[in-house]
This record gives structure tokens, sequence and C-alpha cells, in this order.
């Protein structure tokens, strides 16, 4: 398989990991301030489990995103 683009690096780790985190991706796009110390976290989990944490955001009248940074910042 020979193509134009070198894969190489895609799976390469970073020299210095904690300065690679702290940097983030200065070319994207920034929706507010608060972005610029805010970081995306994927957890996998089940569609049941997504529907319940769906409902009850829903129920507490937040977001999703809203209530599991509380979690988070409680825990």
């Amino acid at each position: 398989m020979t193509s134009g683009t070198d894969k190489r690096g895609f799976a390469t780790r970073p020299a210095d990991p904690d300065n690679w985190i702290k940097i983030g991706d200065a070319a994207s796009p920034r929706r507010d301030a608060a972005d610029v110390y805010s970081a995306r976290l994927t957890v996998d989990i089940t569609p049941a489990l997504r529907g319940r944490i769906k409902i009850a955001a829903f129920q507490r009248g937040v977001t999703v995103a809203d209530m599991l940074r509380d979690l988070f910042a409680r825990e």
C-alpha cells in the first residue's frame, strides 16, 4: 500500500505528555473563554445507561454535560 501520506506519526507518543495535554489544539475554534480550560472526555457506556443518564439530567433540568461536570467535580 503506497499512498502519498506518512502515517507513522499517528500513534507516536509525545516526548512530554504533560505539556502535550496542556497545550491542546490552539488552532481549534473556541466557543468561549471556558473552553480554553476544557478537555473532551470519551467514555464507553451501554445504550441503556446513556438513556438513564439523559433522563436523570432532564429531570433535574440540566444538560448531561453540566450534570456530569458537577458529578466529576464532587468526586
